[in-house]
């Protein structure tokens, strides 16, 4: 374990911005919910025969062996792209709508959306298992942010997922079955609080680019320690990039040799998140099967509230879940190589553990 001397010692710089960061990418939820028609787009029944024939050649490969190449889209490719550009420039979301998922078996919902993603980026280990394709469902477990890192992950859980972000450049949800009442994703731009907190107070602002202390949750890369230092807010080449998870931050009160949090930075922290999760900052959206959710992490923060799900099996909520990292994304600061591992833009992201193997799982386990 580190000594107090080396902890005080390894913590990055990071570049503050000079002022409100503004543009596309900072909106704000009570505006966009009066304007659903910009970020959902559904799919035609012509679109949806082309997504459909490309999942059917696809069962010439093994799922992981299918790229863009493998999976053509002749016309609706290019309203990918488009969609990959206003990701990466834009507002920073959009949700898909229209896979006819519930006349799919789990491997053919499994392949329509893996090539989808494949047309965004290339799929990045989730977790210490090396799982590419994602189940998020309540698997029974119980999670606690405090206790060891032999908890489960909270997306295997019905409790509410305060806002966050994810180790990779693109997140997306693909979903199968709605829980009998709740769930809701709920999105926020970081840019946009990020804004207010100047404005609000810039001294509390300045903290989130300090660096603090966060958990691995036992899943730790060959090499690297159970936790790491790392800032909220990034400014690097232009531009702002947001990397956040308050129960990784909190969770490191568990290493006694860690700092504790100071009253300025929980402030911090505490501010944040009232802007986030405000009405005027939040957007809520409620997934129908065959939805697809795009979010690009390093400007939306996402979370879900509790529910509570069907007793019969087959109906119980359960989303697929891709990590991708696109083949031209922004350029991260330095501060981000102890989470995502690597920085080259196309490949960096995810989370590796000491002996992960990549693969494919198409069941919940």
């Amino acid at each position: 374990m580190a000594n107090t001397a080396e902890i005080e010692t390894i913590a990055p710089v990071t570049a503050m911005a000079p002022g409100p960061i503004g543009g596309p990418g900072a909106w704000r939820g009570s505006d966009l919910r009066k304007r659903p028609d910009e970020w959902i787009y559904t799919l035609s029944q012509a679109e949806i025969a082309e997504l459909d024939d490309a999942m059917r050649q696809s069962f010439a490969k093994p799922i992981m062996e299918i790229g863009k190449g493998e999976f053509p889209l002749p016309t609706l490719g290019a309203v990918f792209d488009g969609m990959r550009h206003e990701l990466l420039s834009g507002r920073g979301f959009f949700l898909i709508r229209g896979i006819p998922v519930q006349g799919y078996s789990p491997e053919e919902s499994a392949r329509v959306y893996w090539g989808l993603g494949a047309h965004f980026g290339s799929p990045r280990s989730q977790n210490a298992k090396g799982h590419v394709l994602g189940h998020v469902c309540d698997l029974g477990s119980r999670y606690d942010a405090m206790k060891s890192p032999s908890t489960s992950r909270i997306y295997q859980t019905r409790i509410r997922q305060r806002f966050h972000t994810d180790s990779t450049d693109f997140v997306s949800l693909l979903c199968l079955q709605k829980s009998k009442s709740g769930g809701e994703s709920s999105i926020s731009s970081s840019t946009a609080v990020h804004d207010e907190m100047f404005r609000r107070d810039p001294e509390l602002l300045a903290e989130m680019y300090k660096p603090f202390w966060r958990d691995r949750r036992g899943e730790v890369p060959p090499g690297r320690k159970d936790y790491y230092p790392m800032a909220v807010f990034h400014y690097h080449a232009g531009l702002l990039s947001a990397i956040y998870a308050r129960d990784y931050i909190e969770s490191c009160e568990r290493f006694p040799e860690l700092p504790k949090l100071t009253e300025r930075q929980i402030a911090a922290l505490d501010l944040f998140d009232n802007l986030t999760e405000s009405d005027k900052f939040r957007l809520d959206m409620a997934f129908e099967p065959g939805d697809v959710q795009m979010l690009h992490n390093h400007q939306i923060l996402h979370a879900r509230s509790d529910f509570e799900d069907w007793p019969e099996v087959e109906r119980k909520r359960h989303l697929l879940r891709l990590w991708l990292c696109p083949p031209d994304g922004r350029p991260l600061p330095d501060g981000f190589e102890e989470r995502y591992l690597q920085l080259d833009i196309g490949d960096r992201g995810g989370i590796i553990g000491g002996d992960s193997t990549l693969n494919v799982p198409l069941e919940p386990v």
